[in-house]
């Protein structure tokens, strides 16, 4: 199997930061909703030179508003060192199932966007990221070659403005006035 077909059946779920201290532990940085949930997912798959390498947390504890961990094997600062700057990535079947009316972020990047606002359906463009901002978390929307116009608009994923999403389609139907 390919690196690339490894990477479609896996998602980047944090980074290997820094080293701490002098005994191979290392600063994590955590993309789940929870920091501490990614010591779940194991094994990590680490991208390294020549490809994606196996790794294995054997100890872990919360530092700050991150993480530190230890690597199996690891017991030394310098090869510590050589995880840093790294992606950690597991393998989506590790995630755990979601109800019908949830999604993981990813499922909604690259998503086409249609606006139903005042009978008309237009295309705004594709879910380019989403924020977190705290109240709720935010679609950006980008405008491209299909799209009415090419420009960023944001749209809060909340109840009100989301219509429908169908991933079998590639859609997301919004309750959104296409001039704002």
């Amino acid at each position: 199997m390919s690196n690339s077909e490894i990477c479609k059946r896996t998602l980047v779920v944090g980074r290997i930061s820094a080293v701490f201290g002098v005994r191979g532990w290392v600063k994590i940085v955590s993309y789940t909703e929870r920091a501490e949930d990614i010591v779940n997912y194991q094994p990590w798959l680490v991208d390294r030179a020549g490809g994606q390498q196996l790794v294995e947390v054997d100890d872990w504890k919360s530092h700050g508003d991150g993480l530190l961990a230890h690597l199996k094997g690891v017991d030394d600062r310098d090869i510590a060192g050589d995880w840093c700057q790294r992606d950690i990535r597991v393998a989506m079947t590790l995630l755990p199932e979601l109800s019908d009316s949830q999604f993981y972020w990813h499922q909604l990047e690259h998503l086409v966007v249609y606006s139903h606002f005042e009978k008309d359906v237009q295309r705004l463009g594709v879910v380019t990221s989403i924020l977190e901002t705290g109240a709720n978390d935010v679609l950006v929307v980008t405008g491209d070659a299909q799209s009415i116009d090419r420009r960023e608009r944001l749209i809060p994923y909340a109840e009100q403005y989301i219509l429908n999403i169908d991933l079998g389609l590639q859609r997301i139907d919004v309750a959104w006035d296409p001039d704002f």
